[in-house]
């Protein structure tokens, strides 16, 4: 049997290493946020599906093709997927505001609209828990959709 100062140690040596774990990804969470424009959010989100598609836009918004498969809950080589998602969203989403339309209830997967200021384009995504209990996106090649600006209604005098 281990001596109680050994097992002390070790112990308080084990949480230090595992909060120093989360402490670097909230740490990166942080930076991003404070790096990135707000995204605009309505809806009803969970904290899994937020931060999802706010990591989702801020590697569109960084051209981080890497950062941005890593997010993909599918499987295998999403680096196409995730470059054909920066070529047409990556510009749009550095410069211009994007809203995220959350529907459904979103407990394990949720459906979302992303809109695209710049392009008036909007992608409907879903993000949904993965493999390790992870949250992440479906990440297949973009189908944009045109937004139509509406046109003012005509004035009678």
């Amino acid at each position: 049997m281990k001596p109680r100062h050994v097992r002390a140690t070790a112990l308080t040596l084990g949480l230090g290493a595992a909060l120093t774990a989360c402490g670097y990804d909230y740490l990166d969470y942080q930076t991003d946020y404070s790096n990135h424009r707000p995204l605009r959010v309505t809806g009803h989100p969970s904290t899994g599906s937020l931060e999802t598609v706010q990591r989702v836009v801020w590697r569109l918004a960084d051209g981080d093709v890497d950062g941005l498969a890593a997010l993909n809950t599918e499987g295998g080589d999403s680096r196409p997927a995730a470059r054909a998602w920066i070529k047409e969203y990556g510009k749009a989403a550095a410069r211009d505001e994007v809203t995220a339309d959350f529907y459904e209830e979103g407990s394990v997967r949720q459906a979302v609209a992303l809109h695209f200021t710049g392009p008036d384009r909007t992608q409907q995504v879903m993000v949904r828990i993965g493999p390790h209990d992870t949250w992440g996106i479906v990440l297949v090649n973009p189908e944009p959709k045109d937004v139509k600006k509406s046109s003012p209604a005509p004035t009678t005098r």
